[in-house]
């Protein structure tokens, strides 16, 4: 159940860090230190330790660097949580911008395979369930990864509104709405559910059955 050291996310999630501290002095930053130290954050919640529980000093000795070693990466537990939640998540797809009916089924193929993903869904609605008792993690974990994922739904459904492909009378989060919760609903509420491919698409062209202007 523990991610491989030196995953790909979690490096970068590190990087995120650094660039977060502007002006900084020292060496340079190791990428297998980064890795470490949020599999080290990972795995303690995974073994049942609460955020509250955890200790700069104890997350150092999990990962088997100095206490220095993370304060140089992140000034508090509070921004090395967010990188960890960070790490867990993906970044929405490249989208084309040819095709809106394209691009929305690229969005919601992003959410179903991250359904797919057991070990990650599961350890996020895990971390998820810990911030959730923090508000201001809770908060700045969806104004970082939340809120940019909504906006490019939001961009793609507006962009279908000014072009007549959908109907423009309506709210476009209450369209977004529309589309991503039949995937959210079986990947997050149903997990019993299958997720087969072609989801997506049936999905995406039910609701644009509804929501296409009319003759």
């Amino acid at each position: 159940m523990s991610r491989a050291v030196g995953d790909p996310q979690t490096a970068a999630a590190g990087t995120r860090a650094d660039r977060a501290v502007p002006g900084r002095r020292g060496r340079p930053r190791s990428a297998a230190a980064d890795s470490a130290i949020i599999e080290a954050v990972l795995r303690l919640i995974e073994e049942g330790a609460a955020i509250g529980e955890l200790s700069m000093e104890r997350i150092a000795r999990e990962a088997g660097v100095g206490k220095a070693t993370v304060y140089r990466r992140w000034p508090g537990k509070h921004a090395l949580m967010l990188d960890v939640m960070r790490s867990l998540d993906t970044p929405p797809p490249v989208l084309e911008g040819a095709s809106v009916r394209d691009d929305l089924v690229a969005l919601l193929e992003f959410l179903r395979r991250r359904g797919l993903a057991k070990r990650n869904s599961a350890l996020l609605r895990t971390v998820v369930s810990h911030v959730q008792a923090h508000p201001e993690l809770w908060a700045e974990y969806h104004e970082t990864v939340v809120r940019a994922r909504n906006e490019a739904l939001l961009r793609v459904l507006r962009r279908g509104m000014a072009s007549g492909e959908i109907r423009s009378d309506r709210d476009a989060e209450t369209l977004a709405d529309l589309f991503v919760g039949p995937m959210l609903a079986r990947a997050i509420l149903h997990e019993w559910r299958e997720l087969p491919e072609g989801l997506a698409a049936d999905i995406v062209d039910t609701v644009l059955e509804g929501v296409r202007p009319g003759p």
